[in-house]
């Protein structure tokens, strides 16, 4: 499946379901979660320092944001004299106010996306990949430019969940070929989000299940049509309903559509 970016769903639904995501993961008691967010801190301060971006680190645990602004955050006009800053919430609206809003739900659903992809990943590869984008953003009254969005995942130390994100948005120096990518930093590789096999949200088998479900068909019809047994049907629904962070099929055809998956 190819996912396209370019569509017009609801930010908010995006959103919803990373939020019911990330809630949904376990966070084992008795890490050192204080001594390594420290450290992250340090490295998401010191990109702003070094390479001058807006670095936001996100603890999906606590749900709190640390907002670290380099030089280019007086280009759009963030951050005033705050040096550094706190949110309680994982979402930077400061900086999500002046995305263009195609580009912004369009990177709630690349992160999304990324987000399967790095949890089908072995834990020991994960901290090698980080998804680059293009945005647009507004630039006092100078309408919109182009800025350079990086994005990284940090696993729970000797975990499966994810527990942080960390977000770089800088000036896009040169173009890069797509308008979104994962890179394999340790390989060098760039590929495609649409092209990247491990972001599909559905798999082809359940996008075909809620496609038939959308048009009303029982788990029987809809086992006869793909021939397939009533109970591999019934355990497709169950999937998508966990995919899809929602109770029930009506509610899963109806982000489904918004996110252009069926």
């Amino acid at each position: 499946m190819i996912i396209n970016n370019h569509f017009f769903c609801q930010p908010m639904d995006t959103r919803d379901i990373l939020d019911k995501e990330f809630s949904a993961q376990e966070y084992a008691e008795g890490r050192p979660y204080a001594e390594m967010l420290d450290r992250y801190k340090d490295i998401a301060c010191n990109y702003a320092r070094m390479e001058n971006v807006i670095a936001v680190l996100s603890d999906l645990r606590t749900n709190v944001s640390y907002i670290y602004y380099g030089g280019f955050s007086k280009v759009l006009g963030v951050g005033g004299r705050v040096s550094d800053g706190t949110v309680s919430s994982i979402w930077e609206e400061e900086v999500f106010r002046l995305i263009h809003p195609d580009d912004l739900s369009g990177k709630h659903l690349q992160e999304l996306c990324f987000f399967h992809f790095v949890r089908r990943q072995p834990k020991h590869k994960r901290k090698d990949y980080y998804l680059m984008s293009k945005l647009r953003m507004k630039s006092g009254m100078n309408g919109y430019m182009p800025v350079l969005h990086r994005m990284f995942y940090v696993s729970v130390p000797n975990g499966d969940s994810l527990w942080l994100a960390l977000c770089l948005y800088g000036p896009l120096l040169s173009d890069i070929p797509a308008k979104c990518m994962i890179i394999n930093s340790a390989t060098g590789q760039m590929t495609e989000l649409d092209r990247q096999e491990g972001t599909r949200i559905l798999s082809v088998r359940e996008k075909q299940v809620l496609s038939l479900i959308d048009r009303g068909l029982t788990s029987k019809e809809i086992a006869e049509m793909l021939s397939i047994s009533i109970n591999t049907v019934s355990r497709h629904r169950q999937e998508i309903l966990g995919k899809l962070q929602v109770k029930n099929s009506i509610e899963a055809c109806r982000i489904a559509k918004d996110l252009r998956l069926i």
